[in-house]
Order: structure tokens, then C-alpha cells, then sequence
């Protein structure tokens, strides 16, 4: 027998169930993800359609897209090449085991991935989220470390303000409060860089700000507490997203990535976020001119057509562990769904996308006129500083006294009644529009956020 159901979802229901169809039981049943779901399903904000640069919802209005999604949908919505080749590949074979077995179009997306990678980076671990390749990542981390008869290097480090998805091992090197008061201590041996974010010296920084370089030397202090023999790999956005677009300081990653050398220790760049022409170039670490050893990525791979996420590896790491009998698994992980059939097309069907349309590139070429948009919100009400680089931006309000986030979430619900999503973490409002984005979108995007700026107390 069902449960009661609440009054005010009978309520919302039924002002929505005409059109949808939903029952006041669906609307109670479905627990939504990182949600304030009695907010929400008192006013749902339902999603039917999708097409370019625009969603359209249940009352049939067109809601631009200033988020990709959720930044992965860079080649827009509803993208033909990727969309048939799903539909033929569910035709042909819905699933393959990936144990022990394979199917070809994993060979040949594994091969067009490394192509766009760093030089060197030869090597794709496929796995089913960005909270996935993470976790894959700090194993082979560890193990990496072990098959060269150096395992004592077991500790992990993250840095503090990092977002590296949900999954034990992601919410131990991630670094935000919220993840980390919720579900409390996860996987030991895990330290934490100090942050970039500097609002003393960089405000209104246009990119990459002037001043923080020096807080990479913050992985010295961390070697003299551990000892470099006891650490197996750093993790980093090279743009932090899901904290409030945190932009890297000029000559950080270069002397992150300097340190790691010298000490013997990964560095694993999470681009989960700005893989994929997000910031100008496929991946962040050409954008920047610092090659890690190993790359996470997900969102971009699939355009969000189809989960999926990957390991971009260093040739060296692999290499090491194709060692011993042949026939003993070198490295025991992996899931069901690796690799899987429909992810595989959906991705092949996106970067010929992305290539057809020149779009890992776009960012680079849209990112000053993006700026000039986005910097023009300084002096808005609530606007205490403004971030960007590519085709990301970072809108910081001042917070509500008391109510911590509720002043940029108000402004997400005032712009999704004007037609325009966005996304909001804490009290920043984060930009990320799909690559196809033109620059009266632009213009548009902005002049609809400086108008809820403006309505909202």
C-alpha cells in the first residue's frame, strides 16, 4: 500500500500531471540527486525536450542552456551524428562483457581519445562517471607504486576546495565542506593542499590571475610532514568547478607539476569538467602547458548522451604493469558497464562531432568576447567578483546574512522563470554553455542574469 502522500506534492502534481502525466505517488517516489527535493517537488522544474542550445520544459517554453547540461553537453543538444550512431549501435549489439572480452568500437574510441591527449599520454581506462575514473585513478595510483616495488607511497593528496565526485575515494582527496560533513571520514591517508582562491590580491582577475603561483610550494610542506617516500599521487582540477570556478593562478600548475617530478609523486588532473574544449584546447593541460600523469575525464566524452567516463594514462604507468605470467589479470578492476556498446558509439559519434564543427577549439577563439560578457556583471547588485577562462565563468554574490547559498539559488529560479538555466554552487553562480554557443546567446545569457541580479534582494 502506498504511503501518504504529502498535500503539497498532491498539489504540484496536479498542476503539472495534465501535460506530464506524473501522479502525486511518482512525484514522492523519485529521490532526486544533490536536490532539495521538498523544495523542488513543490515546484518541479521538469525538462521534456532538448534541441541546439535549448531545452524546452512541460509548459512548452524554450529554457537556453548557459550550463551544458550539467558541462557536459558541449556540442549541444540533440546532435544527429551522435544520436543515430546510438540508435545503430543499440541495434546491433545492446552489450558486451568487458572482462576478458571487448568489442571494437572500445578499441577505436580508446585510440581517438589519445590522439586528442598529451603527448605520451598513449593509454584509456574506460570506466561510467567522472566519480569512476577518479576512483580508477587513485587505484592505479597505488598500484602503480606497488608494481615498482615501491609501496610504501600509499598516501593520497588532494586539495582543499577540490570537487572529485561522490564515490569514498573522490570525497576523501575532494575538499569541500559540504560533501565531507555529510558522510564524515572516508578513506585514510589522504592529506590536502591549501586552496588557490586568493580575493585579497586577484578579484575581477580576467583568466588566469597574477598572484598564487607560490601556493603549489604548499606540497613541500606535506613532503617534510610524510616524506616523499610515503606519497603516491596529487590530484587536482586544473580548473575548479564545483567549488565556485576557482582559476588557476599564473605558473601554479607548472610548479605543481615541477614538484611532482622532483618527489617521485602522480600528478593526476581531474577534467571531468574542463575536458573536451572546455577552456580552449581538448583538454586543460594543453590549455595550460602542463602534462600530468593521468587525466579523469567523463561529461564532454559522450556530449551526456550516455555515461561514461575514462583514465588517459601515461604510457610508462601502463607499461609497468605488463609484467609477470600473461595470463594473470595485471590489474583486477574495472565494472559491468566499462566500456559499454552505446557509451562507445555515443562517443565516437561526439568527437566526430567536436571535429566536424571545430568545437574543442571554440572556447579559444569565443573566450575574450565570453569574458567581456561575463566581467560586465561587476558593480551588478551582490556581485563581489567575477572568474573566467574558455568558455567557463564564475559569478560570486555576497551571501544572504544567515542564509548561506540561498541568495544565488533565488537567482537560478528567478532566471529559470525567465527562460534561462544556470547552475549555482553555494553563492556562486557558475556558466559553462555549450560550445556551439554564439555571441547573442552570450549577450543574451548575461543581460537575463544582470536582470535577475537586479530583481533578487
Amino acid at each position: 500500500m502506498n504511503k501518504a502522500v504529502d498535500p503539497a506534492l498532491m498539489q504540484a502534481a496536479e498542476a503539472v500531471g495534465s501535460t506530464t502525466g506524473l501522479t502525486p505517488a511518482q512525484l514522492a517516489a523519485y529521490w532526486l540527486p544533490f536536490t532539495a527535493n521538498r523544495q523542488f517537488k513543490k515546484a518541479p522544474r521538469l525538462l521534456t525536450k532538448a534541441a541546439g542550445m535549448y531545452y524546452e520544459d512541460y509548459r512548452g517554453r524554450q529554457i537556453l542552456d548557459a550550463v551544458a547540461g550539467l558541462w557536459c553537453v558541449n556540442a549541444g543538444h540533440g546532435r544527429p551524428r551522435i544520436t543515430q550512431a546510438i540508435q545503430a549501435q543499440a541495434a546491433e549489439m545492446d552489450f558486451a562483457p568487458p572482462f576478458q572480452m571487448a568489442h571494437p568500437k572500445a578499441f577505436e574510441l580508446a585510440e581517438r581519445v589519445a590522439q586528442l591527449a598529451p603527448a605520451g599520454m598513449g593509454k584509456v581506462f574506460f570506466a561510467n562517471s567522472g566519480s569512476e575514473a577518479v576512483e580508477s585513478a587513485l587505484k592505479m595510483a597505488l598500484a602503480y607504486h606497488r608494481v615498482r616495488g615501491e609501496g610504501t607511497r600509499t598516501r593520497l593528496i588532494g586539495r582543499e576546495r577540490g570537487y572529485h565526485g561522490v564515490n569514498f575515494g573522490g570525497i576523501s582527496v575532494g575538499g569541500m565542506i559540504g560533501n565531507r560533513k555529510t558522510f564524515g571520514l572516508a578513506v585514510a591517508g589522504v592529506d590536502h593542499l591549501g586552496h588557490t582562491h586568493d580575493p585579497k590580491r586577484n578579484l575581477f582577475s580576467i583568466g588566469q590571475p597574477a598572484h598564487g603561483a607560490d601556493r603549489a610550494d604548499d606540497l613541500e610542506r606535506l613532503v617534510a610532514l610524510h616524506d616523499a617516500s610515503n606519497i603516491a599521487a596529487v590530484i587536482v582540477e586544473p580548473v575548479a568547478g564545483s567549488t565556485g570556478v576557482l582559476i588557476p593562478p599564473q605558473g601554479y600548475l607548472q610548479r605543481l607539476r615541477e614538484l611532482c617530478t622532483k618527489h617521485g609523486i602522480l600528478l593526476i588532473f581531474d577534467e571531468v569538467i574542463t575536458g573536451f574544449g572546455r577552456t580552449g584546447q581538448p583538454f586543460a593541460a594543453q590549455t595550460f602547458g602542463v602534462v600530468p600523469d593521468m587525466i579523469t575525464c567523463a561529461k564532454g566524452l559522450t556530449n551526456g548522451a550516455v555515461p561514461m567516463g575514462a583514465v588517459i594514462v601515461k604510457d610508462e604507468i601502463h607499461d609497468a604493469f605488463m609484467t609477470g605470467p600473461e595470463h594473470l589479470i595485471e590489474f583486477p578492476h574495472g565494472y559491468t558497464y566499462s566500456g559499454h556498446p552505446l557509451a562507445c558509439a555515443a562517443g565516437l559519434g561526439t568527437l566526430e562531432t567536436y571535429a566536424e564543427d571545430g568545437l574543442l577549439t571554440r572556447a579559444g577563439e569565443l573566450q575574450d568576447y565570453f569574458a567581456q560578457a561575463v566581467h560586465s556583471l561587476r558593480g551588478e547588485p551582490h556581485v563581489i567578483d567575477v572568474r573566467n577562462i574558455g568558455l567557463v565563468g564564475g559569478i560570486e554574490l555576497a551571501p544572504l546574512p544567515g542564509a548561506p547559498a540561498m541568495r544565488a539559488f533565488n537567482v537560478f529560479l528567478d532566471c529559470y522563470e525567465q527562460g534561462l538555466l544556470i547552475r549555482t554552487t553555494g553563492d556562486t553562480i557558475a556558466l559553462s554553455p555549450p560550445l556551439i554557443i554564439e555571441r547573442g546567446q552570450i549577450d543574451q545569457i548575461v543581460d537575463m542574469l544582470r536582470g535577475a541580479l537586479r530583481r533578487v534582494a
